[in-house]
């Protein structure tokens, strides 16, 4: 019997590691770290705020360069390709654009892919997932934190990337709605058979995912399947 082909490789990190000064010393953000990503692979990346998460996170993304060692994405192309199409990122912080509506922020993507006529369309499609077509019309100041989070990680979903990176997604949710939003987010990768990257300090959430990662202190644990003590 021949075996199935392994998932395409998104992403290959090889010695990859990420360093800045700060106060004239040199602070190890990323330490040499080697790992891979695979299409339809679900990942949660465990660790305290300053471990590394988001530094690994931006690298994936291409959006920061790496001091050492070397990032790749083999199946999607070169750096400058990546984004909105390939790669997506809901960041930590607020990133809505201010004087787009929730609609229109959530449509950019698709624009910028030269995909207007379906734009609105698919954004509202987005937004109904998470429950929010009510606010498609209002600004991103007049949004509580959670409701932008949420915003977020709809436009990131709007292009159907091939991989999806948040960071502390459910950061500014309450505990019922924590889950419903990454049962979302792992309910639309399956259909989009998206990779889904998921940075987190909380382990109720790592558990909704097959494969656990933990940073610390810039170090990345091998990866531990299940592994939540």
């Amino acid at each position: 019997m021949t075996e199935a082909p392994a998932p395409e490789r998104l992403v290959a990190a090889q010695a990859l590691s990420r360093s800045y000064l700060q106060g004239g010393k040199t602070v190890e953000a990323l330490k040499p770290t080697t790992c891979e990503i695979r299409r339809k692979e679900r990942i949660a990346i465990m660790g305290s705020s300053g471990s590394g998460k988001s530094t690994l996170l931006h690298l994936f993304a291409g959006l920061d360069h790496p001091t050492g060692g070397a990032v790749q994405w083999p199946a999607l192309g070169q750096r400058d390709d990546l984004r909105p199409g390939k790669i997506s990122i809901a960041f930590q912080a607020q990133s809505l654009v201010p004087f787009l509506s929730v609609v229109e922020n959530v449509a950019l993507p698709l624009f910028l892919l030269g995909k207007a006529s379906l734009a609105t369309s698919d954004a509202m499609a987005e937004l109904e997932r998470f429950n929010l077509t009510g606010l498609a019309e209002k600004l991103p100041d007049e949004l509580s934190g959670g409701q932008a989070q949420r915003v977020a990680l709809a436009r990131a979903m709007a292009s159907h990337p091939a991989l999806l990176l948040a960071d502390e997604p459910t950061g500014q949710l309450d505990q019922a709605t924590a889950r419903a939003t990454i049962a979302t987010l792992i309910a639309w990768a399956e259909t989009t058979e998206s990779a889904l990257v998921v940075a987190t300090h909380d382990a109720a959430v790592a558990q909704s995912f097959g494969e656990v990662w933990r940073m610390d202190h810039g170090r990345l644990i091998c990866p531990a399947k299940g592994d939540l003590e």
